[in-house]
């Protein structure tokens, strides 16, 4: 019953170019913060399966998939830019499947009560990527992916999908806008890439637009006003996390100045709502990050919370 981690090689050979932040690099870094903390020998390692198109239209258009198929590259070094932040590889197509996969993955973990909580380690993230297009280095919304396939095989009525990378989880918020099952809340720099959430209006949106240099304690106060009473009304089925830890003062892609206390904080109060509501079951998926040392610490922290070690 410990913690489901879940990830797949291929997620080490997509490569988007020299110095591009989202790197292998950043798997590594994961990887081995885990087990000089000690939380490797606490979690259970499992690959994750390929996602079908089938699944993956649970959010996605045909035409969209199609496409994604038909620009990957076949030959090796070869570089396919499908956004303007987003690159594909020869790799990238069995990534970006296998990081899908993950979410059906751990759904079905939890909702079969094999594992509490789950965690998808994988790349490309996901919460950019919307119904018919892929942004800001994500191609499949493996979030939305996961939620979908939640609500369509086992019946849930009710999920809170909780996005506290620093950057407005737009794709998932464009795929779930007015669908009352599921409650999105997406805490993010603003005004900042990619521009949008700050005047969304919509019942089952709850976003936090929170300006440069946020840090731990406006940050916790923003979340505890907004946030939690919200998601302990809702009483939510199953919670879902896009764990993005580019919020760390020390990564350079934004300027939030949050640290690895208050991504455990975050966490431990989402796995309380968890244990209140939903069995204790989470599923979190890595979204951004990438300070290499920051987001192996974050990433530790935010697992020893799912975990419940302390």
């Amino acid at each position: 019953m410990n913690l489901a981690f879940i990830s797949h090689q291929s997620c080490l050979e997509h490569k988007m170019g020299d110095y591009h932040p989202e790197c292998p690099e950043r798997l590594f870094a994961i990887q081995d913060r885990m087990i000089a903390s000690g939380i490797e020998m606490l979690v259970t390692h499992l690959e994750a399966p390929k996602a079908t198109p089938e699944q993956l239209a649970l959010v996605h258009d045909r035409s969209y998939i199609q496409r994604v198929f038909d620009t990957a590259p076949c030959t090796a070094n070869a570089l396919t830019w499908i956004d303007g932040d987003t690159a594909m590889n020869s790799h990238t197509l069995e990534a970006a499947l296998h990081s899908a996969g993950a979410a059906i993955l751990a759904v079905d973990l939890v909702m079969n009560d094999e594992h509490r909580a789950a965690f998808c380690c994988v790349r490309p993230p996901g919460h950019h990527a919307g119904r018919a297009r892929a942004s800001g280095f994500c191609i499949f919304n493996n979030v939305a992916i996961g939620a979908a396939h939640a609500l369509k095989h086992y019946g849930l009525e009710r999920i809170a999908i909780v996005d506290f990378d620093v950057h407005h989880g737009d794709g998932t918020e464009e795929i779930f806008i007015g669908d009352e099952r599921v409650l999105f809340c997406s805490s993010f720099q603003h005004p900042f890439y990619p521009g949008t959430g700050a005047d969304t209006d919509a019942p089952n949106i709850i976003n936090l637009p929170l300006p440069r240099l946020t840090d731990g304690e406006a940050f916790k106060r923003a979340v505890e006003t907004a946030w939690l009473p919200r998601i302990d009304a809702f009483a939510p089925q199953l919670i879902m996390i896009s764990a993005g830890f580019d919020g760390h003062l020390e990564d350079d892609m934004a300027q939030f100045n949050l640290r690895e206390a208050d991504y455990a904080w975050i966490t431990r109060e989402l796995h309380k709502l968890a244990h209140k509501h939903s069995r204790e079951r989470v599923v979190s998926f890595l979204e951004g990050g990438y300070n290499l040392s920051a987001l192996g610490r974050c990433v530790s922290v935010h697992l020893d919370e799912l975990i419940g070690r302390k």
